[in-house]
């Protein structure tokens, strides 16, 4: 019991590193605001959510953001971006964790990343919408955005940049893991020995 947990914390510590690594690597898509940057930091945090369970992949979530916070650093002096990037990643692993750890199969993963993918998208416009843009705008002393401002920024700037990134990052997991499923199977069945 002892040596799975030390396992499971390594690995959990592993796979930060790796999710902060790549959050460094993002990059702008084409037609959407400059600092809406997609990475692929969340396919570590998958892994661990469907080998060690959701608190693993929340887990590499939030350490892999404050690693950045404390590393990067914000232009807001308050890590509003990286509370959103933890948020936006806990929405998108949490179905996909729940989903798959129900059936090991790719067609309950595929579902779980489609889940993610809708789920993340829906909450981040709504919490945008209440909260995140809101704070942004306070954080950095700007004029607060009218209602109509904060709808038309999330309907053609948050809400396209979080189905894109969904999108790709189900489709770059998909294919990593149909290499991996038999050494991620592996994994699960030891961790439930």
């Amino acid at each position: 019991m002892q040596k799975g947990k030390v396992k499971q914390m390594v690995a959990v510590s592993m796979l930060s590193t790796i999710a902060y690594v790549l959050m460094m690597l993002d990059f702008p898509f084409p037609g959407l605001p400059a600092f809406l940057k997609i990475d692929f930091s969340e396919v570590p945090a998958l892994l661990a959510a469907i080998i060690f369970g959701p608190a693993a992949g929340i887990m590499v979530e939030a350490i892999k953001n404050m690693l950045h916070y404390g590393i990067v650093g914000s232009f807001t002096g308050v890590p509003v971006g990286e509370l959103a990037n933890f948020i936006a990643g806990t929405l998108f692993i949490l179905p996909v964790s729940y989903m798959f750890r129900n059936k090991n199969t790719v067609k309950q993963l595929s579902i779980g990343l489609i889940a993610g993918t809708v789920l993340m998208t829906l909450m981040m416009g709504l919490l945008n919408y209440l909260i995140i843009l809101p704070a942004y705008t306070w954080f950095l002393g700007a004029e607060q955005m009218s209602s109509q401002m904060m709808l038309d920024f999330i309907l053609k700037g948050i809400t396209p940049f979080n189905l894109i990134k969904g999108t790709i990052i189900t489709l770059l997991f998909v294919s990593l893991f149909t290499r991996l499923q038999p050494w991620v199977l592996k994994q699960i069945s030891s961790q439930q020995a």
